[in-house]
């Protein structure tokens, strides 16, 4: 509970890592001898204002998930494993079904993402209480480009004005319900939770994450995870160190 708001966390781990090139999940992979969506739950079930954790995977492998990773290394806040869907955001609802009928707050999460900081969501709890929803993210270092079908660069945008999204994106329940059920109603498939509540007209308010919460995705992230589970300098440290000495 934080200031008497039952906080509830769905972790979205059905996804297919098609770019892993991995023969399992991506989330069962082992980091530090400890599969990827351990660590991540880990950080939700020892934040002591979450209340519940709902694990979404998919269906033929929610046994696995609740022997291999619940249970095994003795998770208290996981009341639910759902199953998946056909997109993350189909996912993303089936989880928003099974919450508690005493929710308040629901953070949204990628089961690949172990690297979370307990303050980034404490943070979104926060922002989610003062401003309705939320999202994690960092400034890009990047210049972005807007490129074409012909792979022609279109538009390059004001860097200045450009945050990548991360999760835990953050919500007052009713307003991500309303979010889900306008885009079902609309047949939208949006690419994060936050589109969908942004189509409500709703604002949004971005909150400070780290750049260490990556995603893990291709073969190259686990070798950065490694690195930072060492402790050493992440990959995103290496390269500003570099530009500051040119």
């Amino acid at each position: 509970m934080y200031k008497n708001h039952y906080i509830s966390a769905i972790i979205a781990a059905a996804g297919m890592s098609s770019r892993m090139r991995s023969s399992i999940n991506k989330q069962f992979i082992s980091i530090d001898d400890k599969p990827i969506l351990a660590h991540t739950i880990e950080k939700f079930d020892r934040c002591k204002y979450i209340d519940e954790i709902i694990v979404v995977a998919k269906e033929d492998e929610m046994g696995y998930c609740k022997r291999e990773i619940v249970n095994k290394y003795g998770f208290k806040k996981v009341f639910k494993i759902v199953r998946g869907g056909k997109e993350r955001q189909d996912s993303v609802y089936n989880g928003i079904l099974a919450l508690n009928g005493r929710t308040d707050i629901v953070l949204s999460h990628d089961g690949a993402r172990p690297f979370v900081r307990d303050e980034n969501i404490v943070d979104s709890i926060r922002g989610a209480i003062e401003y309705g929803a939320c999202v994690v993210g960092v400034p890009v270092k990047d210049t972005i480009k807007v490129v074409e079908d012909e792979k022609n660069i279109d538009d390059t945008p004001n860097r200045d004005l450009l945050w990548a999204a991360q999760t835990p994106q953050c919500f007052k329940k009713d307003i991500l319900m309303e979010g889900y059920r306008r885009a079902i109603e609309d047949s939208f498939m949006g690419t994060d939770d936050s589109m969908l509540v942004e189509r409500l007209g709703i604002d949004v308010r971005m909150i400070m994450g780290s750049y260490d919460n990556i995603k893990i995705t291709t073969p190259e992230d686990l070798m950065i995870a490694e690195s930072i589970l060492k402790g050493e300098e992440t990959i995103f440290e290496k390269i500003g160190l570099t530009l500051q000495g040119r």
